[in-house]
């Protein structure tokens, strides 16, 4: 703004007023500018104004250890939470240096010496605390649960004030001077949200920590490529471009020791091996794993641990293979564990595997459900849609349990889990099964407000049992969802592990593959070569692919009576849909509605493989007509919408859609015809209307997601402790710092 004023032709007392005026305008566009950058970030971007956080209940089953079950757990526990650091370096390149902050702060001072010295208001104080807390509680500044950035919602200055105004005498100069480091590396890291650091992703659209910045997805299935012709696991690996012209790329592997690098030439490019990513890390996890050796319970136990040790210190990839195969016949152990690099969900081509780890105890009286589930699972495998052909030739009945988590650490924890995810250990080994009791109970307890896009006169009944709803769920989507279907492969022999002659497929597949009808079946033509996998045939999509053909698995079965008695509502007919299972239904397709939220229509690309999957079996129930499931919209402009499932059509309409869809996919899976399974489940899962209409009212009524304040426990000679927080912010950051204090 230019203002012209000629002193002779004014009065002193108009000057002074315009002055006064100008004064005015001056600290008034001061501050709205600061209010314009700070609202430059969306709402979805900024830490809640209150984080629903909740105490993950566990005292009473830890309490029911022994002393060398507690000495065991305590030192798991220890080896667990070590290693999740390295998912701070697997999230992107400024997460590490963020903990250090954190760590480093409240590690010198006590929270309440830090708001002390901050003397902000408690308004202040709130939105600066919730940010550490929110850290913490998704082990980096990306959402566990979406992969969405979030920054702190409250202005950056004061944020620095903060953190800096616990050191401002001479005696903590040491203290001063490694936080203002420790700022000046990560401030704008923390603050900065710009349309390519929304997410997690590559090509330029996100970022991740799994990839040098600036990688394309043509490098990434160059070293992919390689690795499958090589015979190389890239489970536990990071990929960096060292040079663009000519093309070098280091692809580095999780382990304590080092070993000379070894370069390859392939296509054009040169790769660079190397050990010893994550090693300081890692070997903190070995020394924890050996202390837990020694109180170990059985031989199982014993060769587990071992070979846990052996792949965190040499990164093979065999040796962890291995340690799944010991875990698998520790059958119904009081302490139970599992860690390693897992799962494939959070990086964006879905082939390099997420550290995280967990220890839990065995909640008994829960567990008889699925036990008896278990007994049960071959006459409901029958009812699957696929039929024998395509199930496993043995199925071999698993340790399936309910857990109290003691501690879990990574971006975030299941409700449930089936693994090993190796394929070959699973078809022809086993697998286990556990639910997590107690993050169920805690994650499901009703707050007391409605519950979003469920009609009026059904909230009660939906939040009386939405809760044993998915118990059901989650019960069928891990045991005969994830533990159900084969992989139709050729060996390296030559073998097939299938009758080629005799197999055949659905007709669908033969126009879709261009083959001519053979009597309304055809032959099977695709299948897994040698040293393919699930995840390398389906990059990218292939993680919510499976989780949707899980989903698909727990709504077939949850009408089944036989299913329900297992679960203690006894009764339900094979005519009519018991009110679980209609719950269930119902809570399935409110999860495709709110899972607009997770699509970023930004780049056109799902942020969460679960909800992604949930959005498909919901337009699944809308394609399958007759008034099935449908969508109110009529108070759209209130940003309220209203889902009617009509119950009396679930078994005659809805039933045979989810079923016909449930065999595309399991086919598709099962022939490792990627092309085919990427046209269906992208054209179902595309956003466009009348769902893209409806993605601002769900952003609208978003709720943010629990996050669990967990017990630590602390051993001082052989008397284990068991130490629990409050489900506050302050709470979790306290948590966090007895595990990592400096």
């Amino acid at each position: 703004m230019y203002v012209c004023v000629c002193a002779c032709c004014v009065s002193l007392e108009y000057l002074c007023t315009l002055l006064r005026a100008l004064s005015f305008v001056v600290i008034h566009s001061s501050f709205l500018l600061k209010f314009h950058l700070f609202n430059m970030v969306s709402e979805e971007h900024l830490v809640p104004a209150k984080l629903p956080l909740v105490k993950l209940e566990v005292e009473q089953a830890f309490n029911c250890l022994s002393k060398q079950e507690k000495l065991y757990a305590h030192h798991l526990s220890r080896a667990c939470w070590a290693g999740g650091k390295i998912c701070l370096h697997q999230m992107n390149h400024d997460a590490a240096r963020i903990f250090e902050l954190f760590i480093t702060l409240f590690s010198a001072k006590t929270v309440e010496q830090v708001k002390s010295a901050a003397a902000l208001s408690d308004e202040d104080w709130l939105n600066f605390i919730n940010y550490p807390a929110l850290f913490f509680g998704n082990f980096g500044n990306y959402l566990s649960f979406g992969d969405s950035k979030f920054v702190p919602r409250l202005d950056k200055d004061k944020f620095k004030h903060a953190v800096l105004a616990v050191a401002s005498n001479d005696a903590d100069a040491t203290l001063r001077s490694k936080l203002t480091t420790l700022l000046g590396q990560t401030l704008e890291a923390i603050y900065s949200c710009e349309t390519n650091e929304r997410g997690l992703a590559v090509d330029g659209k996100g970022v991740s920590g799994y990839y040098s910045a600036g990688i394309t997805t043509d490098q990434i299935n160059l070293v992919q490529e390689f690795c499958q012709q090589t015979g190389l696991s890239v489970l536990n690996t990071r990929l960096f471009v060292t040079s663009e012209k000519p093309l070098a790329l280091e692809l580095r592997l999780a382990s304590v020791e080092p070993r000379e690098p070894k370069t390859h030439e392939f296509k054009g490019a040169s790769i660079t091996v190397t050990y010893g990513d994550h090693s300081a890390i890692l070997k903190e996890v070995v020394a924890h794993l050996q202390q837990a050796l020694k109180h170990a319970a059985n031989d199982h136990q014993r060769v587990m641990i071992a070979k846990y040790i052996e792949t965190f210190t040499t990164g093979d990839i065999e040796a962890f293979k291995d340690s799944q195969r010991a875990w698998i016949k520790d059958v119904g152990p009081v302490v139970e564990l599992n860690m390693g690099f897992v799962e494939t969900y959070r990086d964006p081509i879905g082939v390099r595997a997420e550290y995280d780890g967990f220890v839990a105890m065995v909640n008994k009286e829960t567990s008889k459900k699925f036990a008896t589930l278990v007994q049960e699972a071959e006459a409901f495998l029958a009812l699957l849609p696929w039929g024998k052909d395509l199930e496993k030739d043995r199925f071999m009945r698993p340790d399936f349990t309910a857990l109290e988590v003691l501690g879990y650490a990574g971006n975030g924890i299941p409700a449930g889990i089936n693994i090993p995810n190796f394929d070959d250990i699973r078809q022809t080994e086993g697998f286990k099964n556990v639910s997590m009791s107690n993050v169920l109970s805690a994650n499901l307890a009703p707050d007391g407000e409605p519950i979003s896009f469920i009609a009026a006169d059904e909230q009660d009944m939906f939040q009386d049992l939405v809760s044993h709803a998915f118990e059901v769920q989650v019960g069928l989507h891990e045991l005969l969802g994830h533990g159900s279907g084969k992989l139709l492969m050729k060996g390296a022999d030559g073998k097939f592990n299938f009758d080629v002659d005799k197999v055949k497929l659905p007709a669908f597949t033969c126009w879709e593959a261009g083959v001519p009808k053979n009597g309304g079946n055809c032959a099977v033509t695709k299948f897994y070569g040698p040293g393919d996998t699930y995840d390398s045939k389906f990059p990218v999509f292939g993680s919510s692919f499976e989780e949707c053909r899980a989903e698909a698995v727990g709504l077939v079965l949850c009408v089944n009576p036989t299913v329900l008695s297992i679960f203690g509502y006894p009764g339900a007919t094979a005519d009519a849909v018991h009110d679980i299972s209609y719950i269930n239904w119902l809570s399935m397709a409110r999860a495709g509605i709110r899972a607009l939220e997770f699509w970023t229509p930004e780049n056109n690309q799902w942020r969460q493989a679960h909800m992604q999957a949930r959005f498909a079996l919901m337009r699944a129930m809308v394609n399958a007509g007759e008034g099935l499931l449908t969508i109110d919209e009529s108070k759209l402009a209130e940003h309220q919408i209203t889902i009617k499932l009509d119950r009396s059509k679930i078994l005659s309409v809805g039933l045979p859609a989810i079923r016909n869809f449930l065999l595309r996919i399991m086919i598709y899976r099962a022939t490792a015809d990627y092309e085919a399974g990427k046209a269906m489940y992208s054209d179902i899962t595309s956003v466009t209307e009348p769902f893209l209409r409806l993605r601002e009212a769900v952003l609208k009524n978003k709720k943010p997601r629990k996050d669990f304040v967990q017990a630590q426990t602390t051993c001082e000679g052989d008397d284990v402790k068991l130490n629990v927080f409050p489900a506050t912010p302050e709470g979790m950051v306290e948590s966090f710092v007895l595990r990592f204090r400096q």
